[in-house]
C-alpha cells in the first residue's frame, strides 16, 4: 500500500491505467453441470473451463463465469444478454429449465424489446432485442 490519498489521480492522462486482462460476469450455480448445460443450449455458449467450483463460457470475447455454492434462490444479477428475437429466446429459455418472469415487451423512450426471465439456477437477468 502506498500513502496516496483518494482522488490523487484526477485524469486519466496523469497516471497509468490498470492494465485489464478480461472482464468476467460471474453467476451463481447450485448444480453446475445444470448451468454450464443452459448457457451452452440456450446461448450457444462455448465452455472454456469447467469444474464442480468455478467455470467460463464464452462468446466471442465475453464471459459468463459461474461460481459453485449458490443456494438456487433468486438472485438479481444485471447481466443482459441481447438476441435477434426475444420471443423465440423466452420459449428457449423456458423448454430448457429457465423461467420467464416478464415476456418480452417494448420499452418506452428505448429501442429494444426487454424480457426478465431466471436461469435453472435462480439468476435473474435479462435478454433484449434490439428494434430501432
Amino acid at each position: 500500500m502506498s500513502d496516496s490519498k483518494p482522488n490523487d489521480v484526477t485524469s486519466p492522462s496523469e497516471a497509468t491505467a490498470i492494465q485489464i486482462v478480461q472482464i468476467k460476469y460471474m453467476l451463481m450455480a447450485a448444480d453446475m453441470p445444470r448451468a454450464v448445460r443452459f448457457f451452452e443450449v440456450v446461448f450457444g455458449l462455448t465452455r472454456r473451463f469447467v469444474s464442480d467450483h468455478w467455470s467460463e463460457l464464452t462468446w466471442g470475447d465475453a464471459v459468463v463465469a459461474l461460481h459453485g455454492g449458490h443456494s438456487g434462490k433468486d438472485h438479481p444479477t444485471g447481466l443482459s444478454i441481447q438476441v435477434e428475437d426475444a420471443a423465440a429466446a423466452c420459449e428457449r429459455i423456458a423448454r430448457s429449465g429457465g423461467r420467464i418472469v416478464s415476456g418480452p415487451r417494448q420499452r418506452p423512450g428505448e429501442p429494444i424489446r426487454l424480457a426478465d426471465v431466471a436461469d435453472a439456477e435462480g439468476n435473474l437477468f435479462f435478454v433484449t432485442e434490439f428494434v430501432g
